[in-house]
């Protein structure tokens, strides 16, 4: 993984070297689209190489940092949205059997979504992993678009400024940071595994129960 990342770098580096800001807004856009380049790599590296190493203050890598990544991140996950509000919910209507999702499911998702979704879609943009998975269902669910739309760029502004003014006051050591947040990621990976195989072993189980139910 860290093999990857270091190409990760050496791409991101020539990126922000050619085009600067734009670059941060484009690859913010990817990773909010679930493309794997982590943010914690992005945001701290334009801290460093946009901001502190050009002679600017940390006032700059805050906000320019949490503007451009959030209008990345808003971007992508707009994507995302649109995906989950225009395909996604007639795919899985149709062939969401195939993956354990069934009509039951789509509804208590609507109503999770209704009482939890501006939380949800605040609070997921300040986790790790968790921040690019969001979109989908909540576009899924029709979540109200706009209050969705603005959520997520305040919860990315504050996760993008914060992580391109540790790249500031990093510096060259920027990657230190990105080494600190790493060991957060494996437990935040298992959560989701647990989640999925509760979800999985719930559906066998109920299956089970039904076909018993039908031979009485």
């Amino acid at each position: 993984m860290q093999a990857i990342e270091h190409q990760i770098v050496e791409f991101l580096t020539h990126l922000l070297q050619s085009i600067g800001w734009p670059g941060v807004v484009a690859i913010m856009t990817l990773e909010s689209a679930n493309i794997p380049i982590p943010s914690e790599v992005t945001m701290p590296l334009a801290g460093w190489m946009l901001v502190q190493a050009r002679g600017l203050g940390a006032l700059t890598a805050m906000w320019q940092g949490g503007l451009y990544g959030a209008i990345g991140c808003t971007i992508g996950s707009v994507l995302n949205y649109g995906l989950g509000a225009w395909g996604g919910r007639p795919l899985l209507k149709r062939y969401g059997k195939w993956i354990l999702v069934n009509e039951e499911d789509l509804e208590k998702a609507d109503k999770w979504f209704g009482r939890y979704g501006d939380w949800a879609a605040f609070v997921s943009r300040l986790l790790p992993i968790v921040r690019t998975f969001i979109s989908f269902p909540a576009g899924v669910t029709k979540m109200n678009f706009w209050r969705f739309t603005g959520l997520s760029f305040v919860g990315s502004f504050i996760w993008c400024g914060l992580l391109a003014l540790g790249g500031f006051y990093l510096g060259s050591n920027w990657e230190t940071l990105r080494n600190a947040m790493r060991p957060f990621d494996i437990p935040i990976g298992i959560a989701l595994l647990a989640a999925v195989g509760y979800y999985i072993y719930r559906h066998v189980q109920k299956g089970k129960a039904r076909k018993i139910a039908e031979t009485e």
